[in-house]
């Protein structure tokens, strides 16, 4: 008896399994065109999660960016402080998520 990753939810599963246990998928019933569907399908879920964690970096920059010069805050202030925090954090996560979603890409 061997473990296998799931098609679907790619967990560890028996090979002599009938259906995952942990997604559900009928594994007697795959046949190379629905694996193929299947990793499509991940494959696009996993691209978008990664551009909506970039989109969610840029906000966190923009909006760190926009609340220091916007509402003048002084220097030294806790304000500051955050409005630093939000803009460096942001930018490096944007910039992290930008090139894994670019080595996911090409990984195809």
């Amino acid at each position: 008896m061997a473990v296998i990753n799931c098609p679907s939810c790619k967990k560890k599963i028996s090979d002599k399994a009938k259906d995952c246990s942990h997604c559900g998928l009928a594994l007697q019933a795959l046949d190379s065109e629905k694996i193929a569907s299947i990793n499509r399908v991940n494959r696009i879920n996993k691209a978008q999660r990664l551009m909506n964690f970039s989109f969610v970096a840029m906000l966190m920059f923009c909006g760190g960016f926009l609340f220091m010069f916007w509402d003048n805050v002084e220097q030294g202030t806790w304000q500051h402080t955050l409005a630093m925090i939000c803009t460096i954090i942001g930018f490096i996560m944007y910039l992290v998520i930008r090139v894994k979603l670019l080595l996911f890409k090409r990984k195809k």
